[in-house]
């Protein structure tokens, strides 16, 4: 007699939970309230107006958790959150709309377009490669996205040279982006399992 043990994977959960669109609601508003969290774990720091947050890590676990579509909803949902006035954003900054046009607004900006290249492209390219793989890849790309947008809004922004940009959007984040990528990809691919899916 032969017991077979059906085991859930969370992405399993999630999938099933997307299948109708008051789930779909339910996910997305549940992403603003990760994303919203991880803004407010932050660390100012005293030669730039960016501050370090775990934003990042919490968009490109919004797309790829809930694909290019959704995640780019979602992240649309909560900058319209934080337009409204709602704590969403970093508390290192004048929040709401003049947050948005600040010297962060690029940042927040790229947060839709950050989480639909991360989901689209990890599905992409997962049923070809390994999961792991694929989303470190779609992460460094979505995070490259992410630096280039916000990058130039605060040169914009600020009026500063290259040279001054880099110093003060850039170059602090990289090492801790680094560990976000393969943090989300790692997690990614722990919750979705191992093997290659087939290709459709």
């Amino acid at each position: 007699m032969q017991t077979i043990t059906l085991r859930r994977s969370a992405a399993a959960n999630l999938k099933d939970l997307s299948a109708t669109l008051s789930g779909r609601v339910v996910l997305c508003l549940a992403a603003t309230v990760v994303v919203a969290l991880a803004a407010h774990v932050a660390i100012p720091l005293p030669f730039t107006p960016i501050p370090l947050t775990l934003q990042p890590l919490a968009v490109l676990g919004v797309g790829l958790a809930l694909g290019p579509l959704d995640g780019l909803l979602a992240m649309l949902a909560y900058l319209a959150e934080g337009a409204m006035g709602l704590p969403v954003f970093s508390p290192v900054g004048l929040g709401g709309v003049a947050q948005l046009l600040g010297p962060t607004g690029g940042f927040l900006m790229a947060y839709p377009l950050v989480a639909a290249v991360a989901g689209g492209l990890t599905r992409k390219w997962s049923r070809r490669s390994a999961r792991f793989l694929s989303a470190l890849v779609a992460g460094t790309l979505a995070m490259a996205i992410l630096y280039l947008m916000g990058a130039g809004w605060f040169m914009h922004y600020t009026g500063n040279q290259l040279h001054a940009v880099w110093i003060g959007a850039v170059a602090p984040f990289l090492p801790g982006e680094c560990i976000k990528v393969l943090v989300a990809a790692g997690v990614y691919s722990a919750l979705t399992g191992t093997a290659r899916p087939q290709e459709a």
